[in-house]
């Protein structure tokens, strides 16, 4: 996939159960699911005639508790390390310290000033 800086590369539903979720877009949008195993988790790509459209990760822990359901957004950034210290700088907030998916990408979580948040993700094919 050719990934192009300052566009939205991905998207991922944020969701308590995966299972549901899967079912859900399996049966009204025609999605095919894929399991990615991942630490402590499976990872589900959803793919439209093949091709990969997004993502559902399954929330699980303290750390999601007071987090509702979401469709989480990602940007695809040139630098995710040189632009995260421009919005830090700019105001927004780190949620939590930048982290790597082997094969996938280093991506960041950011509360940008106004409060929103977003994901953004320097792709591993970059």
């Amino acid at each position: 996939m050719a990934w192009s800086h300052g566009n939205f590369c991905w998207n991922e539903l944020m969701t308590r159960d995966a299972a549901r979720a899967r079912n859900f877009y399996a049966d009204t949008i025609g999605w095919t699911f894929d399991a990615m195993p991942m630490e402590d988790m499976t990872y589900w790509v959803a793919k439209a005639a093949d091709k990969p459209v997004g993502g559902i990760f399954e929330m699980k822990g303290p750390d999601f508790e007071s987090v509702p359901e979401n469709w989480m957004s990602y940007l695809a950034v040139d630098d995710v390390d040189r632009r995260v210290d421009r919005a830090t700088a700019a105001g927004a907030s780190l949620m939590r310290p930048i982290f790597e998916i082997s094969g996938v990408g280093r991506i960041a979580i950011l509360r940008e000033p106004g409060g929103a948040v977003v994901g953004w993700m320097t792709p591993a094919s970059a």
